[in-house]
């Protein structure tokens, strides 16, 4: 693919192992079910619903020179996501992502990406070593960054000169890593897309309502937040103040890769040229379409 990309996508690729079953679950359970192999990763997940959008996203990432690997890099083309600037390894193997699913929702998971943390900043050569920008020629376009890079990867991009003029858009991998977010809370940077309790953790606090904790991070030094908080009221807030809207009404099936679904899809509404409004319940449909199933993995 040569294509000039419309959105780079940085941080894991991997394969997502997705364990569901249709009954309620607890420790230690066993009950039948469907197991699947997909792409996953945060950046993937967005790059693949960017690519169901129509536009064009780069990978930045790290994937073994593997088998896995390999195939792993054929899927992400054939799924419309441009791989040629994503650092392969002899040395590191491809990460992988399992999860079990009830009906209740997320049991348990696992994110086996520490090749990705090993490789560090050698995923990023593409933006400061010229092919897509450097330092004195900083990338200019849309960036959705995830929080699954090691803290001083991600404090380092919150104030590398080869960023400054770049669109950035930042989700945390998981409320785990929701606290490696806060260069960019400190260095007033991109767009943070987080959940209730991600935007707690982030504050020390824990919030009732989405819109309390936008503006509890725009006043932390955020300069614009969108906080989701599943089927309840979701807000995008900035320092001119918050907007807020419903999902719509869906029966849940799964649950992993929803937030990556809304965020994909707010980007890709903006990108198009989506006002605030339109942008936000856009996103929150495609994310509603995905729990329920109707968005196909």
């Amino acid at each position: 693919m040569t294509q000039s990309p419309d959105i780079l996508c940085i941080g894991s690729v991997l394969w997502d192992v997705i364990g569901r079953s249709p009954s309620v679950m607890r420790a230690g359970s066993d009950v039948p079910g469907r197991v699947t192999r997909i792409p996953g990763g945060v950046a993937m997940n967005i790059a693949m619903t960017l690519a169901r959008f129509g536009l064009t996203p780069a990978l930045l990432s790290s994937v073994g020179r593997d088998a896995e690997g390999d195939e792993l890099i054929a899927e992400c083309a054939r799924l419309g996501c441009a791989t040629q600037h994503v650092y392969r390894s002899d040395d590191l193997p491809t990460d992988i992502y399992m999860a079990i699913e009830g009906a209740n929702g997320l049991i348990a998971a696992i994110a086996d990406a520490h090749s990705l943390e090993a490789a560090g900043s050698k995923i990023l050569r593409p933006l400061t070593g010229g092919a897509l920008g450097s330092p004195e020629a900083p990338y200019a376009g849309a960036i959705a960054l995830d929080g699954n890079l090691t803290e001083a990867l991600l404090e380092d991009i919150a104030h590398h000169p080869a960023f400054t003029e770049a669109d950035l858009r930042i989700a945390p991998a998981s409320p785990g890593k929701a606290e490696r977010l806060l260069p960019f809370l400190r260095a007033a940077r991109g767009t943070l897309y987080v959940n209730l309790e991600e935007a707690g953790l982030l504050c020390q606090t824990r919030f009732e309502t989405a819109a309390a904790a936008a503006m509890r991070l725009i006043e932390r030094g955020a300069t614009r937040v969108l906080v989701t908080n599943g089927a309840q009221a979701c807000c995008d807030a900035t320092r001119d103040g918050p907007i807020s809207a419903h999902p719509p009404e869906v029966l849940v099936t799964r649950v992993t890769g929803a937030g990556d679904t809304f965020m994909a899809a707010h980007i890709a509404a903006e990108l198009g040229g989506a006002d605030r409004d339109t942008a936000l319940n856009r996103a929150l449909a495609a994310a509603a379409s995905y729990v329920s199933g109707e968005i196909a993995t």
